[in-house]
């Protein structure tokens, strides 16, 4: 793990494939439990959750109600699995500091990086802002840009996924604009759009269920990942608000042919939110049931797969990807 002081850090990221170089992951260290209320959703009056219910993602309220909400003990060790993976690739990996009874595992959702860009999120659920502050220091370190949106600008790194000359921004598809679960806001597309005059961004509609965890696209990584040199794709199509932009999306990045398509079990099980190390080498879970099919898949199309025991973290509504905020690339 790198000593976050002292360091000047050059950031560089223009898609999610290329080599990376340095990563920040997230931590699971003192995570404590979401001590917050939770209304079952079979009691609710209305298709989004009541104003009681403060739990902010349908999967881990699923768990809590349960009785199955994943251990701190638990989640560590699939955090150090997944670290020593990305130590092996010689990735230059920086974590937050500790905040007290604070859930840290899910960093993407802090800030992401465009080009050499530094952008704070501002993220959809109040509480979590002060998770910024965890990874102030290195951020402080950057020796290129930081950008600091407007209060009105809610986005998540979840949502956002540069390519090139495009970013694709995920957000709520019309009709669950008022769900908790939308993460990513239309003012979020201007900024980028303003910020970014000659990239084209384009919105992608997402389906979201604040009840339902099996139909609930939380974030664009939950129903797309670019893979290989861009040239293959994991892809939920229904997740997809507009299908004919899943069909773009498919032939964007490779065609049918190296399009990996998941059904709804697959979306629930996070089978796009797998990371890319380089364009050879993808970390996914290791779980059969949640993730054979997909990793043999990956490996008849030549991928080496890393496989980490990752099912325990995924109860939370997030996977690989999300528990990582890279920081540099190679191009």
């Amino acid at each position: 793990m790198s000593d976050t002081k002292y360091q000047e850090i050059k950031i560089d990221v223009r898609d999610e494939t290329a080599a990376l170089e340095a990563v920040i992951l997230g931590t699971a260290k003192d995570i404590g439990f979401p001590n917050t209320k939770f209304v079952n959703p079979d009691t609710w009056n209305e298709e989004h959750a009541p104003d009681e219910d403060q739990i902010n993602d349908p999967k881990s309220r699923m768990h809590i109600i349960n009785g199955t909400y994943p251990l701190e003990a638990d989640l560590r060790r699939e955090n150090d699995s997944f670290a020593r993976i990305l130590a092996k690739y010689n990735v230059e990996i920086y974590q937050p500091i500790t905040l007290p009874k604070t859930n840290q595992i899910f960093t993407r959702d802090i800030g992401f990086v465009i080009d050499n860009v530094f952008i704070k999120s501002n993220m959809g659920t109040f509480k979590r802002q002060s998770e910024f502050f965890a990874i102030r220091d290195i951020v402080s370190q950057i020796s290129d840009e930081v950008w600091f949106p407007p209060s009105s600008v809610k986005i998540e790194g979840g949502d956002v996924f540069p390519y090139g000359d495009k970013i694709f921004v995920g957000q709520a598809a019309p009709g669950y604009e008022q769900m908790r679960c939308n993460r990513t806001n239309p003012e979020a597309i201007e900024y980028l759009k303003r910020k970014f005059p000659n990239k084209e961004v384009i919105g992608v509609p997402l389906v979201k269920s604040d009840s339902d965890p099996s139909k609930n696209c939380l974030h664009l990584d939950c129903a797309f990942q670019p893979i290989g040199n861009n040239d293959h794709c994991i892809i939920f199509r229904d997740g997809f608000g507009d299908q004919d932009q899943a069909e773009m999306m498919i032939e964007l990045f490779g065609g049918k042919e190296n399009a990996i398509e998941i059904d709804g079990n697959g979306m629930y099980n996070m089978n796009s939110n797998i990371f890319s190390i380089s364009p050879k080498v993808i970390v996914s879970g290791s779980s059969e049931k949640e993730f054979g099919e997909l990793n043999r898949k990956l490996e008849d199309k030549g991928f080496i797969v890393e496989k980490v025991p990752y099912s325990e973290t995924s109860k939370m509504e997030g996977l690989l990807r999300c528990s990582t905020l890279p920081l540099r690339r190679t191009y």
